[in-house]
């Protein structure tokens, strides 16, 4: 089978009339008017930063941030009162003279929250604050280049 582009009826159908819209006639002048755009107006070359993957990236890296810490404090508190209620002989074991294994445990746990608080401040300076410098310098960017317009 052939294909023939010529059109099979040589009558075309006029265009649609306008719609009719209240708003463009000179008589209503309290209708809000659209601003025409200036003449000289540059296309932007930045994404808005509304839409920005740097944002994304942001909360992706806070999340992990907030995960890495809670998981290291939670998780050996949780730890700790599991070894306290399934091995009570463990816990009730001495270490040295006098010292039982869940009394150090417990000590320990003020160390454990020093560290998830370390390990929070460090991936904050080694992930998080890059990128929110990052962002903030093109939001900085962005206003410079919107106020000179």
């Amino acid at each position: 089978m052939s294909y023939d582009p010529s059109p099979s009826y040589p009558y075309r159908p006029p265009d649609p009339p306008p719609s009719h819209d209240p708003y463009t006639y000179d008589t209503y002048p309290w209708a809000p008017q659209e601003a025409p755009e200036p003449a000289g107006r540059r296309p932007q070359r930045h994404t808005a930063l509304g839409h920005h993957s740097d944002l994304r990236e942001l909360r992706s890296a806070y999340r992990r941030q907030r995960r890495v810490a809670t998981l290291t404090a939670l998780g050996y508190f949780v730890l700790f009162l599991i070894l306290s209620a399934f091995a009570p002989s463990f816990m009730t074991s001495t270490v040295t003279d006098g010292l039982p294994t869940g009394l150090l445990l417990a000590l320990v746990q003020v160390p454990v929250t020093w560290l998830a608080i370390a390990l929070y401040e460090q991936t904050a300076r080694r992930r998080v604050d890059p990128i929110a410098y990052r962002i903030r310098k093109q939001a900085e960017l962005d206003a410079k280049r919107e106020g000179v317009r």
